[in-house]
């Protein structure tokens, strides 16, 4: 029989070292250590009687025998996934899903996800990055991530992208602010007062200052922040006006912390997706992906104006 020669585990340690370019992040990933690793790459070997890769210091090589068992191995190892589908047996699915999303999404729907992706994979462990959006770029290109929510423009292809929608931004401030902004405004009515807004190198930041030298304005009392739940508490504490995005202050201007300012200028809306490579991916994840559109539709109107 097939099982007295190799192991899905073999084949799993096979695809991970490969995806991943080390015995050490493979075990990493794996929640495993890196000798137990190399056993099993080197059982593996030795049942097939064949080299399946080229270790140095600085790199590991497949050969040429190995990315053929490599891609065999693949559909293997999803075959033994939908054995698990068609058992309906969800809570067998122990993987570890490496989840990347910006700071938007983690104060806004990201914990309603989480729910959901707990509900459908019980034993699914969650590694989660909160980081921008280029950050989670490079992440996904490097294999070091299994899953980006993140918004456009993206810098490196991904094989699958579900659209999430378009988050808009709107102008807000403090009530004692806001009283006196009352009726529309233009971007050089706010200046009086500090601007604060998102980080130097985010896509709003850019689009803002753009706007600001082509109607030649002062950018001396543009404050930027790193943290969008900073800006929140620092506009609800009455340091300035911000423009957020509008499912960020949802719940502060249904309380009353913060009012929306009409300004006749907006950058335009986020638009968000989840990214992955899919050609690579367990099957688990094409589940865990469309979850999000779930989590997404959860949250309703607070997305939008």
């Amino acid at each position: 029989m097939i099982g007295t020669v190799l192991t899905l585990k073999q084949l799993e340690a096979l695809v991970w070292v490969a995806e991943l370019g080390s015995f050490r992040r493979a075990a990493h990933h794996l929640n495993t250590t890196q000798p137990n690793i190399s056993s099993r790459i080197a059982g593996l070997e030795a049942a097939l009687g064949v080299v399946l890769m080229q270790r140095d210091a600085r790199a590991i090589t497949l050969t040429d025998k190995g990315r053929d068992i490599l891609a065999a191995a693949h559909e293997v190892l999803r075959a033994a996934e939908q054995i698990v589908e068609i058992a309906e047996r969800p809570d067998l699915v122990a993987n570890r899903l490496r989840l990347g999303v910006t700071e938007l999404v983690a104060c806004t729907w990201l914990h309603a996800y989480l729910r959901r992706i707990k509900a459908a994979y019980p034993a699914l462990n969650v590694e989660l990055t909160v980081d921008v959006s280029r950050a989670l770029d490079a992440e996904l290109q490097a294999r070091r991530l299994d899953l980006a929510i993140q918004t456009a423009p993206f810098a490196t292809p991904a094989s699958r992208t579900i659209p999430l929608g378009d988050f808009p931004y709107i102008w807000v401030a403090a009530p004692q602010i806001a009283r006196r902004l009352t009726g529309r405004h233009s971007v050089a009515d706010l200046l009086p007062h500090s601007v604060l807004t998102h980080a130097r190198h985010t896509q709003a930041y850019v689009e803002f200052i753009n706007y600001i030298n082509a109607q030649g304005l002062s950018a001396s009392r543009v404050v930027s922040s790193n943290s969008l739940a900073s800006c929140v508490q620092m506009a609800a504490d009455g340091m300035g006006v911000t423009l957020l995005p509008a499912s960020l202050v949802s719940r502060e201007l249904a309380r009353g912390d913060l009012s929306r300012i009409d300004v006749d200028w907006h950058p335009p809306p986020l638009q968000f997706a989840a990214r992955y490579q899919a050609e690579t991916a367990a099957r688990y994840l094409d589940v865990v992906a469309d979850l999000a559109v779930e989590a997404v539709a959860e949250q309703g109107g607070d997305r939008s104006e």
